[in-house]
């Protein structure tokens, strides 16, 4: 789980902003019985079309292979001057000029919110139905599990990536996109998870944004396909790493962090992880509980 961010989530601004969904509409086939082969082709040359369309608009979302570096920062003033190809940053809480600077030295920015989660400090709390907010994750305080299947909260998340856009964001990294796994009050499946995982994922694809599935290794399998990278918490510690062979198998970036409690035990813990073949081919930083501008990477 994610150390909680310090500043609110300003999202309500979003509910005008608006994209298209992707793709162009195909005509109508002729139905003469005497138009057979003029119907073929036209059904051809709309599937031609459609597949042109799809394959531009793939094309258009960032998809980062194995070893690709980045800087992941959360909390205190972005420092923008970290030579790496993508910065993970707070959707809204970085300001417009951070992600116009990190563009213009060339850097993917890829923008942090959270899924799966009500958090009682933001802004947008009060668009939240009460009857949509479930049990409280013990460890963050003011934070509760979402009913996923809610539409209420869906829109909410849509207007949340439609910020995203707004902002110039390449990508997304949505939190807390597990709570089937956890106590949530609701009782949420399986199914129930992967639907909304696979709703979050193809709102964001519709929109031109990258997505990452962040945690919610159990459920690799079903969404790997959906999913343009990974991003983990502590595998190493965990012994969970090899659950993500599938994307390493994909050529899809797996960011990966492990955590120390005081910066002073970075360096040993460089030692005890990078190079590792649990975690080869990952993109590794170790980083402090506050996710602020300190890191070390593995080369």
């Amino acid at each position: 789980m994610l150390t909680r961010l310090l500043c609110a989530l300003i999202v309500a601004a979003a509910a005008t902003a608006s994209c298209g969904d992707d793709g162009a509409a195909g005509g109508d086939g002729d139905s003469d019985s005497d138009s057979d082969s003029d119907s073929d082709s036209d059904s051809d040359s709309d599937s031609d079309s459609d597949s042109d369309t799809d394959s531009d608009s793939d094309a258009d979302v960032w998809q980062p292979g194995l070893g690709t570096t980045w800087q992941w920062q959360l909390s205190g003033d972005v420092d923008t001057s970290v030579d790496v190809e993508m910065y993970d940053i707070d959707l809204v809480e970085a300001p417009q000029e951070v992600i116009d600077e990190l563009h213009g030295d060339g850097r993917i920015v890829i923008c942090y919110f959270s899924a799966g989660t009500y958090e009682d400090w933001r802004p947008d709390a009060d668009q939240f139905p009460e009857e949509a907010i479930g049990l409280a994750l013990p460890e963050w305080e003011g934070e509760y599990w979402l009913d996923v299947t809610s539409a209420a909260i869906r829109d909410i998340m849509l207007a949340r990536l439609d910020l995203a856009v707004d902002k110039a964001c390449d990508g997304v990294e949505p939190d807390n996109v597990d709570g089937f796994d956890n106590d949530n009050g609701f009782d949420l499946t399986y199914d129930d998870q992967i639907d909304y995982n696979t709703f979050i994922a193809d709102a964001a694809h519709e929109r031109g944004l990258s997505v990452g599935l962040k945690n919610d290794m159990a459920q690799i399998d079903d969404l790997v396909e959906y999913f343009d990278w990974a991003l983990n918490e502590e595998c190493f510690f965990y012994d969970e790493c090899g659950d993500y062979y599938q994307f390493v198998d994909a050529d899809k970036a797996v960011f990966h962090t492990e955590y120390v409690d005081d910066v002073a035990d970075g360096p040993a813990l460089v030692d005890a992880v990078c190079g590792d073949p649990s975690i080869e081919g990952f993109s590794t930083l170790i980083k402090d509980w506050d996710l602020d501008a300190w890191f070390l990477a593995c080369d």
